[in-house]
């Protein structure tokens, strides 16, 4: 099975706040094939996002595949309040690295 890497098969990936305590993760794939690609993997769950994230499962609020715009959001806990002593980036804007890494397994 071979593998590809997320980047080029999607057009936007960025993360930004969903309130103070919650960060939402965006997946917008280039177009309606790649996202079909993507969500038949089976790859996008909760799990995914922990282990991308160094939290707990539980820690993952949601994964939704949003047909519509050919994207997958997940929205999981905040590690650090936004504003809040300690957090390097008050608007989330700059969390979604992790998501850099993922190769979407494709028959």
């Amino acid at each position: 099975m071979r593998k590809i890497k997320i980047a080029e098969m999607a057009g936007v990936i960025r993360s930004k706040n969903s309130g103070p305590y919650e960060l939402t993760l965006d997946i917008i794939f280039k177009d309606r094939e790649n996202f079909e690609l993507a969500r038949r993997s089976g790859l996008f769950t909760n799990k995914l996002f922990a282990e991308l994230y160094g939290i707990e499962v539980d820690g993952v609020i949601g994964v939704v595949e949003f047909e519509q715009a050919n994207a997958i959001k997940a929205t999981i806990v905040r590690p650090v309040v936004s504003g809040s002593a300690g957090d390097s980036d008050i608007y989330g804007a700059q969390q979604h690295a992790p998501l850099l890494h993922i190769e979407v397994p494709v028959e």
